[in-house]
């Protein structure tokens, strides 16, 4: 008796009928024709089964294997030659062969004992193709797919694929994403695995909606959450996608909102997220149980540890009886306890909070116990992750060695510190380890090194510069060791500098920082034609080097000195403002030609240095004061000693927002003699070039030196009626010269706060803030806009107000020729000198910070609200650079 057996395993059955969300069932490889390109084959037929039959077998043969020996197939099932078969024990050899995933048919085929397997194996995987993916580049999708090249094709895996690729799109948002997978047969039972992927549009939410809400508003609990509605407004914001994640949390945010308000009996009773239809958007709802709202009411702490007095820890507690109930004030009291117990030492001390509910009066009471440790000392230092900086830079910024009583005011410290070289990720952190004793603790750091070299060829344009080239080669951590080698190429429309600089902060593995720099600077100085036009005035250029040293006093202070000498050229063009060889006042102003000159300055100075700062790269707390003095007069032609201090204060309000307060001003003293320029007159004692000047870019809302003392001259035009010649002032801002003389003294503060945005603007590198800048700088003597040699003038006004025309005279300089009304004819100008005053001056704005893909962008728009007459004020104010 023959018959035949063709079945498919119930797995196989299920998968060929069933779909999941955005998981298309995947139909068997086709048994008779090869599909058409780009298609999967069609469903095998119906497994049929002869009438139950059973005997013993009495021979097996294997037909349609490629790859695999006939053995190896019969290895797979229990069928033997000489064992009795039934009809369920050939039904399991069946089962048993499908289970290898090995093939796509099976066949058994009964002759009267006489058994013929035929098997068609299951084709081998030419390639995997991916093809629609978009917003989810293949190096995303690729480790997720385990299927390969030269592996066996199954369906299993297949849609074991189609489930992971759905299931990283869900993590991006991507609810109504599909994934369709093909399969193209090719020659020698080979096979193309291709997905087609429909990646669809981000999920949203649409609504999020509160029930059970008496106390809060909606707006402001959903303001709790880092889910947020999908508004035109939360372009940027990442928060709009759904995430399962982020719902749980969310749950967590509101018991914390309202455990901080003092319901302590308030629970989520469900979340539910649901999609829409259209598979778009989410839509979440919150049934909550808001509950009574408590005060405090006995609070105490009880401590086992004899050092630690409980009743004068309990005078310290931020929370008083009668107060309403705040759980993150708790929380942050058992931190504050613990942190105290380690400043004695005690590493591992237990504080726990054991709280006395009554539920008639509504009162929360609470007493912290501290149990009773062990004084704990450092066993050793464990630094691990730095390949390439050395064990002794990170270990040297530890404030404890082995041996030391613990501390964890000087573990933070040691945190703080690390983060401030510059050298690892900002998420650093101390672990405390228990040691080999109870009294035996292990400071571990895991340190994940960035890197800390920059070649770079850079390109930009700056409202303050124009068009800027540079090129730099820096390495913060030269050899591993914590120096800093750094050379720089840098030339704009208005300056061009070379210069190479070298520090050791370790000299000789002594706490002595020493360093050097060598430089040439040219900067050619301008000053305003018009409100868009700039005139090359002065030129400078300086040759010189440096010398530093730094040293230690205490934890937070230091003293840093440094010898410096600088030969200074300082020309005008000739063409354009000299007569008979001469420098001309009446062309570049007394101030310009008093400039001019080569000079040497050799200078010693000195910093003293007060630093709390968390990090000194980008501080979030802490304060920093410094006080320098340079003296100059060390040889060299130049005399002076110039002071300034300089001071900054940062304060986290909580919420990423951080506050800062900074401010810095400065005074210098000529220490020469009079000085008087070609003509005899006295001038100011301190030079030009050495003077304090304020603007763009420290002062926002002003324009590059900008503020402070200046002169100004307006042109005359001239009009002939009658055979005479007569002048008027022109007063529009294309007809003067605008010429910053800087000042002796100044001072500049600012105020700012830096406001946090979503995680995605964090990904993006956005870092918004505003700010309020004040300052003024003045202490110049009058330049002497009256009598330029040779010339005839006439002063008016009093003050600002004070204008002085000039003309030149005939006759000889010595001699001259003044005729009534010479102001008036024409051939002169009216000068005026403004801005000499300490009066502040105010602006307040808005500004971003964002590391671009076109290198680090900043913007800043700033309304000046208080200024001086001849003051130039600035809206706007940028600067991006990139590189290539």
């Amino acid at each position: 008796m023959k018959s035949s057996l063709r079945q498919r395993p119930v797995v196989a059955a299920l998968l060929a009928t069933t779909m999941i969300a955005g998981v298309p069932a995947l139909p068997a490889m086709a048994q008779q024709t090869p599909a058409p390109a780009g298609t999967l084959a069609a469903p095998a037929s119906a497994p049929t089964a002869a009438a139950p039959t059973q005997g013993t077998i009495r021979a097996i043969s294997v037909i349609g294997t490629q790859r695999l020996e006939p053995d190896t197939v019969l290895s797979y099932t229990k069928l033997r030659i000489g064992q009795p078969y039934t009809q369920e024990s050939l039904d399991q050899g069946l089962r048993d062969l499908y289970e290898t995933e090995l093939f796509a048919d099976v066949q058994i085929r009964n002759d009267n004992g006489v058994l013929t397997v035929e098997v068609k194996e299951n084709p081998v995987i030419n390639r995997i193709v991916l093809e629609g993916n978009k917003r989810l580049k293949e190096d995303k999708i690729r480790p997720e797919i385990k299927l390969a090249p030269r592996q066996i094709y199954t369906r299993s895996k297949v849609r074991a694929d189609v489930a992971r690729i759905v299931e990283l799109y869900r993590r991006q948002g991507r609810f109504a994403a599909t994934i369709e997978p093909k399969m193209v047969q090719l020659d020698q039972n080979r096979v193309d695995i291709v997905f087609e992927i429909s990646e669809g549009p981000k999920s949203k939410v649409r609504q999020i909606n509160i029930i059970g809400n008496d106390k809060f508003k909606d707006g402001e609990l959903r303001s709790q959450m880092v889910t947020k509605q999908s508004r035109w407004f939360r372009v940027f914001s990442s928060g709009t996608s759904y995430d399962p994640d982020r719902l749980a949390y969310d749950q967590q945010k509101l018991r914390q909102f309202y455990l901080t308000e003092g319901y302590a009996d308030f629970r989520v009773i469900s979340a539910v997220a649901e999609l829409t239809p259209d598979k778009q958007d989410f839509i979440i709802t919150y049934v909550v149980e808001e509950g009574d709202r408590y005060k405090f009411g006995d609070v105490k702490v009880e401590s086992d540890i004899r050092d630690l007095s409980g009743d004068g820890l309990t005078k310290r507690l931020p929370m008083k009886k009668g107060d309403w109930y705040n759980a993150k004030q708790v929380e942050d009291t058992v931190d504050t306890l613990s942190e105290t117990a380690g400043l004695f030492g005690y590493a591992f001390a237990d504080v726990s909070p054991d709280f006395n509910r009554d539920k008639e009066s509504l009162t929360m009471g609470i007493n912290f116990r501290i149990a009773n440790a062990p004084r704990v000392y450092v066993e050793r230092v464990d630094i691990n992750g730095n390949t390439l900086t050395q064990d002794k830079v990170v270990r040297r910024e530890f404030r404890l060695a082995e041996g030391d009583a613990f501390n964890s005011f000087l573990v933070k410290r040691s945190k703080d510190r690390i983060n401030s070289l510059g050298f690892f990720q900002e998420k650093l952190d101390v672990e405390q380890k228990p040691g080999s004793a109870p009294d035996r603790i292990v400071l571990e750091t895991n340190v994940q090194e960035k890197s800390t070299g920059e070649l770079s060829l850079s390109a930009g344009f700056s409202s303050l510069e124009r068009f800027i080239v540079s090129a730099s080669i820096t390495q913060r951590n030269f050899r591993g060791k914590g120096q800093e080698l750094r050379t720089s190429v840098n030339y704009s429309a208005y300056s061009k500098s070379v210069e190479v600089g070298f520090t050791e902060p370790y000299f000789m593995d002594k706490n002595i920082a020493l360093g050097g720099d060598i430089y040439r600077r040219d900067l050619n100085s301008f000053r305003y034609l018009t409100s868009n036009t700039r005139d090359t005035t002065y030129e400078q250029s300086t040759t010189g080097f440096q010398i530093r040293a730094g040293v230690p006093i205490t934890e937070y202070m230091s003293l840093a000195l440094r010898y410096s000498l600088n030969f200074d050229d300082v020309t005008l063009d000739k063409d354009t403002y000299y007569t008979d060889g001469a420098c001309d006042p009446l062309l570049a102003g007394r101030y310009l030609c008093d400039a001019i000159g080569k000079r040497t300055t050799s200078s010693l100075g000195y910093s003293l240095i007060y630093d709390t700062r968390d990090n000194r790269i980008r501080a979030t707390r802490g304060q920093n004061l410094t006080l320098s003095q340079d003296f100059a007069g060390l040889g060299g032609s130049v005399k002076y000693i110039r002071t300034r201090l300089q001071g900054a204060k940062y304060v986290p309000l909580g919420g990423g927002f951080i506050f800062s307060l900074s401010g810095e001003g400065g005074y210098i003293h000529s220490l020469e003699g009079e000085r008087r320029d070609a003509t005899g007159q006295l001038v100011d004692k301190v030079r030009l070039t050495d003077r304090f000047f304020l603007g763009e870019p420290q002062f926002r809302g002003f324009d590059i030196r900008g503020v402070g003392p200046r002169v100004i001259r307006r042109y005359y035009d001239t009009t002939t009626a009658n055979g005479v010649i007569t002048g008027t002032v022109n007063t529009g801002r294309n007809s003067r010269t605008d010429d910053a003389l800087g000042g002796k003294m100044y001072y500049l503060t600012r105020a700012e706060v830096e406001i946090p945005l979503g995680s995605g603007a964090r990904e993006m590198g956005l870092r918004p803030s505003i700010f309020m800048d004040a300052g003024a700088v003045a202490g110049l003597k009058n330049p002497g806009t009256i009598n330029y040699p040779g010339t005839c003038s006439v002063t008016t006004g009093t003050g600002d107000a004070q204008t002085t025309t000039v003309v030149r005279a005939t006759g000889t300089a010595a001699n001259p020729i003044c005729a009534s009304g010479t102001h008036n004819t024409g051939s002169g100008f009216a000068e005026q000198y403004l801005g000499d005053t300490l009066k502040p001056r105010l602006s307040v704005g808005f500004g971003v910070n964002w590391n671009s893909p076109f290198g680090p962008f900043r913007i800043d728009i700033a309304k000046a609200l208080l200024k001086e007459p001849g003051d130039d004020n600035k809206l706007i104010t940028f600067n991006v650079g990139t590189q290539f």
